[in-house]
Parts: structure tokens; C-alpha cells; sequence
């Protein structure tokens, strides 16, 4: 599989990197919180999998993630900065005909897109529920305790677990912790409105961001897809490609 790396520069002049695989639909895939393009979708075969099923694949690494901008200073993150740099990036790229999609707080980040009025095709929201949309501030507050009292966590709590994925990708504790305060919620009239095909794909023992069922059952067009794991396990398991894959190429439901 040949990946390429690319970059730009967004608001408050903040290189944003994203890789890309793949030729076809252009597919927008936004990770998760403390991780970046490479770990959570190339590194387990996802964006091969999705690229076999007839995709462009674009990864960018988030604000605060990865190979992108890590300011130290708070206002370059404002409410809904995350949200912001993919819809500068769909227009750097020229992109208007796209689908859409993400985990954990790239779930997050593709609700608020949708909420402020992108139009993909086909949405994915993955390895999230209906509360960690609607009130973002219990997750947040979970990895500000994270966060403020690094090396001091409970071996084998949630917290230590954090800890521990946050070493593994070499994350910035200062620029991670700011991005927390630029989470919006979604409310449920405007999950509600949500007018298009959305995938919920979530591991059948995480209820990290709440019920997954109870988004899939608010949303118009929703559709629940349950794979193996946890909120941590899901993501290294080929189910959660495939799952993708099959819900962005089976009839719209």
C-alpha cells in the first residue's frame, strides 16, 4: 500500500499533516483523542481495507496530533477548531463530493461538521454514543484528571490506560489539554436533523461515550454496526475496517 504525506496551513497558522491511499470516493477519516492518522487507521490495515474497497483515503492528523500543529497557547483553540481544520482541508483539497468519517473524537469532530452543514454522502461515526455527543463535557473532564495528574494514575484504571496509549504515540500533555476545552455539544434536535445515511460502528463492549444503540436509533438514517471490543481492543481488530467498508458500500439503508 502506498501512503503519501501532505500538509497545509489552517487557522491561526497551523500546519494541519494528513497521509492519503488509496483512488476513487474521496473518503475524509478523522482518528481519535490522543492518536493520530498512522495508529489508528494504517497501522491495522483500515485504510487498506477501505482503499481495496475503492476509496481515497484522507487521514489528517488533528490539531494538538500527530504530525500537526501542537500550539502551547490557548487561543488557537477555539469552539470548534477540529471541526474547522477538516472543512479547511475539504477546501484546500477541492473536495465537495465526499463521504465522511471517524472515531472517537473523529466521531465527535464528524457530528459537528454535519451539525454546522457539511453534506458528505455517507457518514460514519464510530467508537462513540449518544451522550459523548451530547455532553462532551464528562469525556473531557475524564482526560483533564488524565491529563493533570500524569504518573499517578491507578495501574489497570482507565485512567492508567490513557496514560499508557498517550506514551505510546508520544503525545503533547500541554497541547492535548487545551484542545479539550474547544469541544462543543451536539444536541439531539440536531443529531435529529441529521438528513443523510449515518453508520454507528461501535465495539459491543464500549460504553466509554455512551449507548451507541440510542445514537444509531435517534439519528433519521441511522444504522448501528456492532464489532468485537472495547473502546481501546475495537480499533486494532480488521472487523472495524470492514465494517466501514461495508457500510459506506452496502445500499443505503
Amino acid at each position: 500500500m502506498t501512503v503519501s504525506s501532505n500538509s497545509f496551513e489552517s487557522f491561526s497558522q497551523v500546519n494541519i499533516a494528513w497521509k492519503e491511499t488509496g483512488e476513487g470516493r474521496p473518503l475524509l477519516l478523522i482518528h481519535g483523542y490522543f492518536s493520530e492518522a498512522d495508529t489508528n487507521w494504517i497501522k491495522y490495515g483500515h485504510a487498506a481495507a477501505l482503499a481495496e474497497a475503492g476509496y481515497r483515503v484522507i487521514m489528517p492528523d488533528l490539531r494538538a496530533h500527530g504530525l500537526s500543529g501542537k500550539p502551547h497557547d490557548a487561543a488557537s483553540y477555539p469552539p470548534d477548531i477540529l471541526a474547522d481544520d477538516q472543512f479547511a482541508l475539504l477546501e484546500h483539497l477541492g473536495i465537495t463530493d465526499y463521504d465522511l468519517g471517524g472515531y472517537s473524537l473523529g466521531g465527535r469532530t464528524v457530528a459537528r461538521m454535519l451539525a454546522r452543514g457539511a453534506t458528505p454522502g455517507r457518514a460514519i461515526i464510530s467508537g462513540m454514543g449518544l451522550e459523548g455527543l451530547t455532553q462532551t463535557g464528562k469525556r473531557s473532564g475524564h482526560f483533564k484528571h488524565v491529563l493533570d495528574n500524569l504518573g499517578q494514575h491507578e495501574r489497570g484504571s482507565p485512567a492508567f490506560m490513557a496514560e499508557a496509549f498517550l506514551k505510546t504515540t508520544g503525545g503533547d500533555p500541554v497541547a492535548l489539554r487545551l484542545i479539550l476545552d474547544s469541544f462543543v455539544d451536539t444536541d439531539e434536535a440536531q443529531l435529529r436533523s441529521f438528513n443523510l445515511p449515518v453508520a454507528v460502528i461501535c465495539g459491543v463492549e464500549d460504553q466509554d461515550n455512551g449507548s451507541a444503540a440510542d445514537l444509531a436509533a435517534l439519528l433519521p438514517q441511522g444504522k448501528l454496526f456492532e464489532v468485537p471490543g472495547n473502546h481501546m481492543s475495537a480499533v486494532v481488530k480488521s472487523e472495524l475496517g470492514a465494517a466501514m467498508a461495508a457500510a459506506l458500500k452496502e445500499p443505503v439503508w
